[in-house]
């Protein structure tokens, strides 16, 4: 998958009944299905059942099994309130009978109130970076076909803004920040923007976490897995412009990660929140 008229397919799923719909999966190199797909299905699966003068501003996820890319995924989707100004949603996926992620999801009409953030990092400009792809390219035959196919097959650019060395990585402190948008304009449609934000949220967490401990592993040795991924969308943004991901990782203990991330827009605004735990283990142990 590489444009981003893909992911937009991959996303919209197929309506089998009342708050019933199915979705295929897209066929990663790793081959269990990407947790970011996932999450986007569950908030798109949501939205179909919501008023249209209501917005998503927070998704909380947790991912129960791995997912089979061979086998579709349906989605159940509960409506447990409709209320004056929120509406909220529980979706499970299921494969084979069982569920593989149980989610929640608050909806929202538009109110005013009050108004502030923090700032964004002074980091550089999109503009005078490059691509992970691009990147991941000077290494040639160096790295394994699927490493690669990971950072080459997406609908997402991503450019980092910390450099790293993928033969020789060293250990650092766990902060990454990284520019990143679709690759191809997207449609005026908030909803769909939110969905591709909620994909996107899954690159760069886990990873973030492991760099501290690059002195004892090689991280192509290690295994991640999310467990659980909350969201909160604050302002309204466009995923087909540059967004900055400003992540850190405050903990890893008892093989789990957990990575917070704040997303802004080129013009500082904060836009959304994330928090993730994940798995990491040394597939060598």
């Amino acid at each position: 998958m590489l444009k981003i008229e893909d992911l937009i397919q991959l996303l919209h799923l197929e309506k089998l009944e009342e708050n019933i719909f199915r979705g295929n999966n897209y066929r990663t190199p790793w081959g269990r299905v990407y947790g970011g797909q996932v999450l986007a299905q569950a908030l798109h699966a949501a939205y179909q059942t919501v008023p249209p003068d209501r917005f998503v501003h927070s998704m909380h996820g947790y991912f129960i099994l791995a997912g089979n890319i061979d086998k579709p995924i349906v989605y159940d989707v509960d409506r447990i309130r409709n209320g004056g100004s929120f509406t909220t949603r529980r979706v499970v996926a299921i494969q084979s009978g069982r569920a593989i992620f149980n989610s929640a999801a608050s909806f929202q009409l538009e109110q005013d109130g009050f108004d502030h953030q923090i700032p964004m990092p002074n980091v550089p400009a999109p503009d005078t970076l490059v691509s992970d792809a691009e990147i991941l390219d000077s290494y040639k035959d160096k790295l394994p076909e699927n490493y690669k196919k990971i950072f080459t097959h997406r609908p997402i650019e991503i450019r980092p803004i910390e450099k790293f060395d993928y033969l020789n990585p060293v250990k650092s402190l766990p902060f990454t920040n990284v520019w990143f948008r679709t690759k191809g304009k997207m449609p005026d449609d908030k909803p769909l923007h939110q969905q591709v934000l909620a994909y996107a949220s899954d690159y760069n967490l886990l990873i973030t976490a492991s760099l501290p401990h690059l002195d004892k592993v090689d991280r192509r040795d290690l295994f991640f897995a999310s467990l659980d991924h909350a969201m909160w969308f604050h302002r309204d943004f466009r995923v087909d412009e540059w967004l900055l991901y400003s992540i850190d990782s405050p903990s890893a203990s008892n093989s789990r990660g957990f990575s917070r991330g704040n997303i802004f827009n080129q013009e500082g605004e904060l836009v959304a929140s994330v928090v993730q735990e994940g798995l990491i283990r040394n597939m060598k142990d």
